[in-house]
């Protein structure tokens, strides 16, 4: 099993719209970068947990936990037009974006802040704390899961 943070605006799509959906699944689509594409098409397995963390918003940070419960597979959003996530250059025998598919698993009583977390002399090699750190989709090492679980609960 491995580990991710996979960030969320809530306005967009938030922890709590993750459990009004049915069986509380769904897609994580709409990812655009190719780093983070290639994450949710190689990387990431069924089994693997999920921290949900909110950007673009009033309290930025980590709002619960998910579970992939499908691997990677093409991104649909990609080839509808009427799609915010577009691409004009997907084809279904040459898909370019990919998502997996996460069921809720917790939302924690309070979201994790970012300054905490930042705070925290353990939690340096995230990406979510490094310069340059922007991904939407990220790695997060089981030690600092751990510690970034146990400060969140």
């Amino acid at each position: 099993m491995a580990y991710w943070l996979f960030k969320t605006e809530p306005d967009a799509f938030s922890i709590d719209d993750l459990v009004q959906r049915p069986n509380q699944t769904e897609p994580w689509d709409g990812v655009r970068n190719y780093q983070a594409r290639n994450f949710l098409c190689d990387s990431i397995k069924v089994g693997d947990l999920v921290f949900i963390y909110h950007s673009s918003c009033k309290t930025v940070g980590i709002a619960g936990v998910a579970e992939v419960v499908k691997g990677g597979y093409p991104d649909v959003s990609q080839f509808n037009p009427e799609s915010n996530y577009y691409d004009i250059k997907a084809t279904t025998d040459k898909p370019r974006w990919y998502c997996v598919d996460v069921k809720h698993v917790e939302s924690f009583n309070r979201v994790l802040p970012l300054c905490e977390i930042k705070a925290m002399p353990n939690i340096t090699e995230i990406p979510l704390v490094t310069k340059g750190g922007r991904l939407s989709v990220m790695p997060v090492t089981e030690n600092e899961w751990q510690q970034l679980y146990a400060a969140a609960k």
